[in-house]
């Protein structure tokens, strides 16, 4: 795979930035999950789920592929990894989830369901694992009891697209083809609060600083307080939006969707900052690393991009330079020389 690093170039003696994404390709159908680790000793890495049935983990600041987890039969529409980076969990339409040793790449765990799973997630502690899918059935798996029935959790109506722990792993926050989002006790088993929408919800993010629910649905792109289920905002877009992420600073958010175009708006005014093309399909899924300095977006074209949170700042594979011939007719431009680094 080749990357080419973004640049700056010089028009009319005025300095502008243009934003070229890493490319990460190696997939050969299209993407339709990632995420990212907590930042470990070792940097932070970068998994993908794709229609391909073979998830990747690559290294999160540069996209160097690391390794593909081989043993679906069938498309991964879910992928995750624990906040050290030493477990991965894949859903896929196989009916089954799977724990992966994601340092040997080795399977650890195979978990049959009785439908397509569509969404996995571990605990904060990495000992168990939420699962959920077309069988409209939330689980809850015990790793160290992995011959143990699964905690069930039945409520919903349809397909279930994604779920994710909330309140330090006390609550779960699901949500639906049956256009609602759950909140439910993980004791009791019980549904605390439920928000219905006119249309489906295509995707869900939980930001834990802060108790922050983002959520998308049509040209919406929504906030909701965690634990309450209370609305803090909305934005409204141009596009049909697959994808949203939250900034760590919570200073901005970005976007993606049907028109292949990465949005990304100031969070305090909603107004849009930027937005640009790089994918040559609608983008699936968009997540910001956990030190903010880029995000990753996933597309039906079957690639991977990463861009930079900050364009210009030398991060990853992105290196400014100041080069001799124009730093001698003038000490204040930049320019960031194009280079292809090929792995």
């Amino acid at each position: 795979m080749s990357f080419v690093l973004c640049h700056f170039c010089l028009l009319s003696g005025i300095m502008a930035m243009r934003q070229t994404p890493l490319t990460c390709s190696g997939h050969t159908r299209p993407v339709v999950d990632l995420a990212f680790s907590g930042i470990t000793p070792y940097g932070y890495f970068l998994i993908s789920a794709c229609k391909d049935g073979k998830p990747m983990l690559r290294q999160g600041d540069t996209g160097d592929w690391i390794g593909t987890f081989l043993g679906h039969k069938g498309a991964v529409w879910g992928a995750t990894l624990n906040k050290e980076a030493t477990k991965a969990a894949t859903a896929a339409a196989d009916f089954s989830a799977k724990v992966w040793d994601a340092v040997t790449g080795e399977e650890v765990l195979t978990l049959a369901h009785k439908h397509i799973v569509k969404s996995v997630t571990f605990t904060q502690d990495s000992n168990c694992l939420l699962t959920g899918g077309n069988d409209k059935v939330l689980r809850i798996y015990d790793l160290s009891k992995p011959e143990a029935e699964p905690q069930e959790i039945a409520g919903h109506t349809s397909a279930i697209k994604k779920a994710l722990w909330c309140n330090n792993d006390q609550q779960i926050l699901s949500a639906a083809d049956d256009k609602t989002i759950r909140l439910w006790d993980r004791t009791s088993n019980e549904t605390v609060k439920t928000l219905s929408f006119d249309v489906s919800v295509s995707s869900m993010e939980y930001v834990p600083e802060g108790e922050v629910l983002v959520i998308t649905y049509g040209k919406t792109v929504a906030f909701y307080n965690a634990q309450s289920l209370d609305l803090i905002k909305t934005v409204d877009t141009p596009a049909s939006i697959h994808s949203a992420s939250l900034h760590p600073d919570k200073d901005f958010f970005v976007a993606g969707g049907d028109d292949f175009k990465l949005y990304k708006y100031d969070y305090s005014t909603k107004e849009e900052m930027e937005s640009y093309k790089g994918h040559f399909g609608p983008v699936h899924c968009v997540r910001f690393s956990p030190d903010g300095e880029l995000y990753a977006s996933g597309s039906e074209d079957g690639t991977l991009r990463l861009w930079q949170t900050a364009v210009g700042k030398t991060y990853g594979l992105w290196k400014c330079v100041l080069p001799e011939e124009l730093a001698s007719e003038n000490s204040d431009p930049l320019y960031c020389q194009p280079t292809e680094i090929k792995a």
